[in-house]
């Protein structure tokens, strides 16, 4: 876990103080928000029991309509012209039925339907051929009365009226013929609110078989009558002085269709009492869940929602719905309508919460900004510190990594000595391990060279001996032990001369004077001289046509170049193969010596270069009567390709075919 998410964390448990405060402020809402439910219940309660008292009473069966506004000039002359208008929508039919228009105006109800039939048995209504041809049976009831209308023609006119029944209403109109039917255009008189009508066509075919198809319910006194109420009826105007300032009423009948309406909701002053951010935190963390606000739309003719049915059962209902402004929220009440006990419709009641919406607002508005500034005063102060820390130790890091030099030693300058924290006491921890390894590795460095000046001396003396021992008459079993002393003294000299050669390459490599020379030649001679060593095993040199030119040591490069071919011929097995190659790369030249053989271990293709380091058998060269190997030639190739600006790598070639060494040269400074 990085010290930024600790400090983070910790930051966090500052935020308990304002989650409480925000708890208290949401319980508190919550019984706000339930005493404004109650109050509205309650309101819409008086309202409903206001309502039934002066408005009409309701229907206890039948599917209630409102009719639109007819048309001031409607002609009942068959044809559907003066029907076409947006606000006469047709009402919902099915076959034979094509379409079906309801109107009213002044106490008279305008209708027009068209049915579709090809048989056209017609003639005018006649009691004794009462199926025996096509007419449309309308039903009318008013309370306990009913009448039964015949409507029939046996051509197109003048409507032709057979009624059933004392005292009916008044009905005209037109039969027309269509194409694949007939038109029927009628007025109705309607002496009052609330009379029941069903429709019913009869079709007659060529055999006299006749069927009956419901239109507009079924019976006239039935439940699935159609109640009709004109457009100007008295329940807008019985609610309109019902209405509290800022809220809007809705009587619903018993099917949850809208009878009438009124009232306005008042959302502008809260507009502008109540700033936005104030009005999401509300909506955001304290408002109930809201329902669909389109489901309390304005302009439906049904509200089919659950707490209208809910209240159509005899039970009161109130819900939370979002309105038109973002910036308020809008409660519903929903109250049966009862007429003598009876629930007949119910009762909507919409008002704004504006004063909730203040209150609650307001409070959390304070505990916000004061839990915010106090968070954000915490969070400056730990980021500030956790910043200051990182940069510190970030800088520790980025000098202790550049405390070891290319050429392996170090130069611990480390930051922050003289602070007196526990950064200041890690980097002085650094420094003393620093000086330690830098002078281990110092001691190190120089102990070839040491050892060669300190053993040289003792070692001439015994060699001398040894040589003087050569002149004395011996026994031949004390010969064999003198010859086995001077082979030792030999290996131990040469392991001396080569400690001493490699301080001396050092030595030379620092000294060395840069040229300008061809690289390309340099390789080439050095290949050739190859040839007659390499012994059995094939050697493949590949060079440019053209020459490099390079800013460099030319000889430094040649013993460079001497070094990984003699390490490459000491691995590649009898009858292998060697490969020296040259070419030139985006920023100098790129000498590769490859060779068949075992592949490096993972472990050593980054160590491979540094000093003391070999991976030959010390006990067969040994055995061999050979000088063993320091590991000192590839520190060598890498100290020689540092000084000229580039890099010396190690590479397992695919399929263990064999190890290529690379040798990256940019070229010695100016």
């Amino acid at each position: 876990m990085t010290l930024r998410l600790k400090l983070i964390l910790i930051a966090l448990v500052a935020l308990l103080l304002p989650w409480a405060g925000f708890q208290f402020i949401k319980q508190m809402e919550l019984l706000l928000r339930e005493g404004q439910e109650r109050a509205q219940l309650s309101s819409a309660r008086a309202l409903a029991q206001a309502f039934v008292a002066t408005a009409p009473e309701l229907p206890a069966t039948g599917r209630v309509a409102v009719l639109p506004e007819a048309p001031p000039v409607l002609l009942l002359d068959g044809s559907a012209d003066d029907w076409q208008s947006a606000a006469l929508q047709p009402w919902p039919s099915a076959a034979p039925v094509t379409r079906v228009h309801l109107a009213a105006r002044a106490n008279v109800l305008y209708g027009l339907l068209e049915v579709q039939d090809r048989s056209r048995m017609r003639a005018d209504p006649d009691a004794l051929l009462a199926n025996a041809y096509d007419h449309l049976e309308l039903q009318l009831g008013a309370g306990e009365r009913h009448w039964v209308y015949q409507l029939g023609n046996a051509a197109p006119g003048p409507l032709q009226v057979q009624v059933d029944g004392m005292d009916a209403p008044a009905l005209q109109g037109e039969w027309a013929e269509t194409a694949d039917g007939y038109r029927i255009e009628f007025s109705l008189f309607l002496p009052r609110d609330g009379m029941t009508l069903a429709a019913n066509v009869v079709d007659t075919d060529q055999t006299r078989n006749s069927r009956s198809h419901a239109v507009l319910g079924d019976s006239g006194r039935g439940e699935n009558s159609l109640v009709l109420w004109l457009s100007d009826s008295g329940f807008t105007r019985a609610l309109q002085p019902l209405v509290p300032p800022g809220a809007r009423l809705r009587v619903l009948t018993a099917d949850a269709h809208v009878l009438g309406k009124a009232g306005k909701l008042d959302v502008g002053d809260i507009q502008a009492r109540t700033p936005w951010p104030n009005s999401w935190i509300y909506r955001a963390l304290l408002a109930p869940p809201l329902v669909d606000a389109s489901d309390y739309a304005w302009d439906l003719d049904e509200l089919n929602v659950d707490e209208v049915w809910q209240a159509l059962s005899g039970i009161e209902a109130s819900v939370w719905r979002p309105s038109n402004n973002e910036r308020t929220v809008i409660v519903a009440a929903a109250v049966p309508l009862r007429w003598a006990g009876a629930t007949r419709g119910a009762l909507v009641m919409e008002q704004s919460s504006d004063a909730l919406l203040v209150i609650a607002n307001d409070a959390v508005a304070k505990l916000m900004a004061a839990s915010l500034i106090a968070v954000l005063v915490a969070s400056f102060v730990l980021f500030g510190f956790a910043g200051v820390l990182s940069f510190r130790i970030r800088r520790l890091r980025n000098a202790t990594e550049r405390a070891l030099r290319p050429d392996g030693r170090l130069d611990p300058k480390l930051p922050h000595l003289k602070a007196v924290d526990e950064v200041g006491d890690l980097s002085r921890s650094f420094a003393r391990l620093l000086d330690e390894i830098g002078g281990y590795n110092e001691y190190l460095r120089t102990l070839a060279s040491k050892l060669s000046h300190e053993l040289n001396t003792p070692l001439a003396i015994v060699r001398s001996s040894l040589d003087n021992l050569d002149h004395e008459p011996l026994p031949p079993e004390a010969r064999v032990y003198a010859d086995r002393a001077r082979a030792g003294a030999d290996r131990l000299w040469g392991i001396l001369r080569t400690m001493a050669e490699a301080s001396r390459m050092e030595k030379a490599i620092q000294a060395a004077e840069a040229e300008d020379f061809d690289l390309t030649g340099v390789v080439r001679g050095c290949a050739e001289s190859y040839r007659g060593i390499a012994g059995n095993r094939q050697l493949h040199v590949m060079l440019p046509e053209s020459p490099i030119r390079l800013h460099g040591a030319p000889d430094l490069i040649a013993q460079a170049l001497d070094k990984l071919f003699d390490n490459a011929k000491g691995f590649t097995p009898e009858g292998g193969w060697i490969r020296i190659k040259l070419a030139l790369d985006a920023e100098g030249a790129e000498i590769s010596v490859a060779n068949s053989g075992p592949p490096l271990p993972a472990k050593m293709q980054e160590r491979l270069f540094d000093s003391l380091v070999s991976m030959r058998d010390a006990g067969s060269l040994r055995a061999a009567g050979e000088v063993p190997h320091l590991g000192l030639g590839l520190y060598i190739v890498r100290l020689i390709a540092e000084a000229h600006d580039g890099s010396a790598l190690a590479y397992n070639l695919p399929a263990e075919a064999g190890v290529e060494f690379r040798l990256r040269l940019k070229g010695m400074p100016r």
